[in-house]
């Protein structure tokens, strides 16, 4: 509901300024802690993180012994400060553990064992389905409520119905396919940040402070070799209060004009609430490779042929999922001592 609504039916309601920042900043610090249990660390959005957990078993016990150190950690992580309840979930592949995780309690981890995970999803509701809300509308329509129901049919009827995603939804529900935790490899984030003497609200101002950190952070030396994929501008407020903003590239660029564009039009179209005092530019995921000529990067043509190489892929798993077949295909050597030319190569699909 709207404020307004919240208001007309609490007239008592007090209401609290967000701090975006400062929410990003303790899940951050939560993730850094979670690392210190397993090197291998998926965050998937705000407040929801998967843990790989091969290998923990002959570290720190059985799954219940692991739930519980992660759970002092995330309390130990608080300092003090107002509880947060966390949620654990024990399984195998991220869709089940998360699954889990919405039905536990914040005192009680739900653990599913391996011969138990078709049994425990079955019961669940189509809602926990990572699919668009059309498809769920569509799901309902059919009469399709749980993923037992699913389960039923064949994965070619799913398919023909709801195309690629349909048949993830149905190798979901059937647990035949299991998504692994997926560590970030990545350089470490890249921060700059300018301290106004007076705070400042032109937007003019921001917009010109802005470029000169991007400028900054680009120069870093952690940055070679890499292209900026996703990066987030915060600021404090002269109020106490603060603003953020995240922009995802479509393409990871280098290109100072093709990181400061999008930010320039979200500081037009949603414009921090007052005066800035702390400007910030964080560089946080990263692809590899870079178009840019580095004179002391190790293998400069390497980095760019990989930027290169991940795009081809990219377009060839477009182009596959859009006509359901491979249309690009690649040479390979066969009988390269015959002396019959179309003996020595053969034409493969191109399999992304």
């Amino acid at each position: 509901m709207t404020v307004s609504q919240a208001i007309g039916l609490c007239p008592s309601l007090t209401l609290y300024e967000p701090d975006p920042v400062h929410y990003d900043e303790a899940f951050t610090r939560l993730l850094h802690t979670l690392e210190t249990i397993s090197p291998v660390i998926e965050p998937s959005e705000l407040g929801r993180v998967f843990i790989g957990v091969d290998g923990l078993e002959t570290l720190f016990g059985p799954p219940e012994r692991q739930l519980d150190l992660i759970a002092q950690v995330a309390e130990k992580e608080n300092n003090g400060e107002e509880q947060w309840p966390s949620r654990l979930g024990w399984a195998r592949g991220k869709f089940a553990a998360w699954v889990a995780a919405t039905r536990a309690k914040p005192d009680r981890p739900v653990v599913v064992a391996d011969d138990r995970r078709v049994r425990f999803l079955a019961k669940q509701s189509v809602a926990v389905l990572p699919i668009s809300s059309d498809t769920h509308r569509r799901l309902w329509q059919l009469g399709l409520k749980t993923l037992s129901d699913i389960t039923r049919l064949p994965e070619s009827a799913m398919t023909s119905q709801f195309g690629a995603e349909g048949r993830h939804a149905w190798q979901l529900a059937t647990g035949s396919t299991v998504d692994p935790v997926v560590g970030r490899e990545r350089p470490e984030p890249i921060t700059t940040g300018i301290d106004f003497p007076t705070p400042a609200a032109d937007q003019a101002i921001l917009c010109y402070a802005l470029g000169r950190l991007v400028d900054r952070a680009l120069t870093h030396p952690r940055r070679i070799g890499w292209r900026v994929h996703v990066f987030r501008v915060r600021a404090e407020l002269e109020s106490g209060a603060s603003w953020m903003t995240q922009v995802v590239l479509k393409d990871p660029s280098a290109n100072r004009e093709h990181i400061v564009a999008p930010v320039t039009v979200r500081l037009e179209q949603q414009p921090p609430t007052g005066a800035v005092v702390h400007l910030a530019v964080e560089f946080l995921g990263f692809a590899r490779g870079t178009d840019e000529l580095q004179l002391f990067a190790r293998d400069a043509t390497s980095a760019a042929r990989a930027g290169r190489r991940g795009a081809l892929h990219t377009a060839a798993h477009e182009i596959k999922t859009r006509f359901k077949r491979s249309l690009l295909h690649h040479v390979v050597e066969v009988q390269p001592w015959s002396r019959i030319p179309e003996r020595r190569y053969a034409l493969i699909d191109f399999e992304p």
